[in-house]
């Protein structure tokens, strides 16, 4: 057998847990900004696909739509999260119905 080998942990490295105040907890969790901006992005690309019928934009302002759900937090505002959820799925479904082709990527239109 192999001696023992040396203790890996590094107690210069340690850091004691603090407890937050449950009231400066709120302003620490607002700090992050991209469901935010991800919220714009989506109504931005809905925007592009219902009015212009690009399916590309439409697809984009449901991902988005879907990282900015996935990012909020418990606090936030709900209605508007789920609005722009809806309108970036209604901007799917409406470039679809004007226009039932898939999208063709751009290298593929050279063929």
């Amino acid at each position: 057998m192999q001696p023992a080998p040396t203790d890996p942990r590094r107690p210069n490295k340690v850091q004691r847990y603090k407890a937050i105040d449950p009231n400066n907890a709120v302003a620490l969790a607002s700090d992050d900004p991209m469901p935010e901006y991800m919220n714009v992005l989506g109504m931005i690309f809905s925007m592009l696909g219902l009015m212009m019928r690009m399916k590309w934009c439409a697809w984009a302002a449901l991902l988005c739509s879907c990282i900015s759900f996935a990012n909020t937090r418990s606090f936030d505002d709900t209605k508007q999260i789920v609005s722009s959820f809806m309108l970036s799925i209604s901007a799917v479904v409406m470039s679809y119905l004007q226009n039932p082709a898939p999208i063709v990527p751009p290298w593929a239109a050279f063929n």
